[in-house]
C-alpha cells in the first residue's frame, strides 16, 4: 500500500509504503515494541504470553514462551545491560531476556500491581509503571526492586515512561496528568488542560519537548521545557490515538486504533497526513522508529507487525 501526503512541501517524506508481517502464534496480540541491540524489533505478545523478535532483514520471527501462562506481557524496553526488560501485567513480574533468549523473572513486591510500561532511567536502572497500584517501580540490573507511591495521586493509573532532563516523566491515564519523578523518587504532577484527555504513550522529541497521545481528546499533546501544554486535534473523529514516536524525518508518527491509520505531524503541531493501514481492523498500538530508517508498529487485533517504508 502506498499513500502520498497531502502537503508535499511540508516534509521530506514524499510517500509511505506499508507491509504487514503475520506473527506465527495465533492470538499473539502484540503490544509494545522496541529495537534491540541486535537491530531486531522486540515486542510483547500479550495474548500468547511470549516475547517476540522480528528480524527486518529477512522478515523472520523468533518467539520465546514465558514460564507463567497468561502472564500478559505489555511494555518492553532496552536496558543499559543490553538485555530487553518487560512488564508482565497479570503475572505481576518484571522479565528480562537476552538477545539469545535467556529469560529471568522478578516478582513485583506489591500484589496485583499491574506492571505495564518500561523505561530506562538516566541512573542505568529500569523503571516501570504499576498501573493498578498507582505506583512507579525501579529495578536494578541484578533484580532489586524499589517502589514509589508518595506524590502520585490515588487512582491515577500511571502508564508510559520517558526520560528528560535527568528525570523520568510518565502519563497518568485516569488522572489526566503528566508527572515527573526524580531518580530519588520525588514526584511532581502537571494537570493537562481540557476535559478527559486520557494520556497514554509518550515520546521525548530531540528538541526537548515531550509528546503524548490524548486518546480521549483525539489529539497529540505536547509539554515544552517550561511545562506549557499544547494540544493538536486529529481530523478523523474518534481515531483512538494509542502510540507515538519520532520518525527519521524528525516528525511525530502515531497509531490510530479505531481509525486504522498511521498519523503524521510536525513538531510545531502542523498536521501532515493520515495513512490507511492495509488490513482492516488491525488494532495498531505501539509504533517505533528503527535504525534502518523505517518505522514498525504492532497490530494487536490481527496479530501482525506493520512496516512503514518512507520514500
Amino acid at each position: 500500500m502506498s499513500a502520498v501526503a497531502k502537503d508535499s512541501t511540508a516534509r521530506a517524506v514524499k510517500s509511505v509504503t506499508m507491509r504487514e508481517h503475520r506473527i506465527p502464534s495465533a492470538g499473539s496480540a502484540p503490544y509494545i515494541c522496541v529495537e534491540g541491540p541486535d537491530h531486531n524489533l522486540w515486542f510483547c505478545e500479550s495474548g500468547a504470553a511470549k516475547v517476540g523478535c522480528f528480524d527486518p532483514r529477512g522478515a523472520t520471527f523468533k518467539e520465546f514462551s514465558l514460564p507463567t501462562p497468561g502472564a500478559t506481557p505489555i511494555g518492553i524496553g532496552l536496558g543499559a545491560d543490553n538485555n530487553l526488560w518487560f512488564a508482565q501485567k497479570k503475572a505481576n513480574k518484571i522479565g528480562r531476556i537476552s538477545i539469545e533468549g535467556v529469560l529471568a523473572e522478578f516478582d513485583v513486591p506489591t500484589a496485583n500491581a499491574g506492571p505495564d510500561a518500561i523505561g530506562l532511567g538516566p541512573d542505568g536502572n529500569i523503571w516501570f509503571s504499576e498501573t493498578d497500584a498507582g505506583q512507579i517501580g525501579r529495578i536494578t540490573p541484578d533484580g532489586k526492586i524499589t517502589e514509589f507511591k508518595a506524590g502520585i495521586s490515588p487512582g491515577s493509573k500511571p502508564l508510559s515512561i520517558v526520560e528528560r532532563d535527568g528525570a523520568l516523566w510518565f502519563s497518568e491515564a485516569a488522572g489526566n496528568r503528566v508527572a515527573r519523578i526524580t531518580m530519588s523518587g520525588e514526584v511532581s504532577e502537571f494537570a493537562i488542560p481540557g476535559a478527559d484527555p486520557q494520556p497514554r504513550a509518550m515520546v521525548t522529541h530531540p528538541d526537548g519537548t515531550i509528546w503524548f497521545v490524548e486518546t480521549g481528546a483525539n489529539a497529540l499533546g505536547r509539554i515544552d521545557r517550561d511545562n506549557k501544554f499544547s494540544e493538536f486535534v486529529f481530523p478523523t473523529p474518534n481515531a483512538s490515538l494509542r502510540g507515538v514516536t519520532v520518525g527519521p524525518d524528525n516528525n511525530l508518527w502515531c497509531t490510530e486504533n479505531f481509525a486504522n491509520k498511521i498519523g503524521h505531524m510536525k513538531p510545531d503541531g502542523t498536521f501532515i497526513a493520515e495513512y490507511d493501514i492495509p488490513s482492516p481492523g488491525s488494532g495498531p498500538r505501539c509504533i517505533a522508529a528503527m535504525s534502518n530508517g523505517r518505522l514498525y508498529f504492532t497490530q494487536f487485533d490481527t496479530g501482525s507487525i506493520g512496516e512503514i517504508i518512507l520514500g
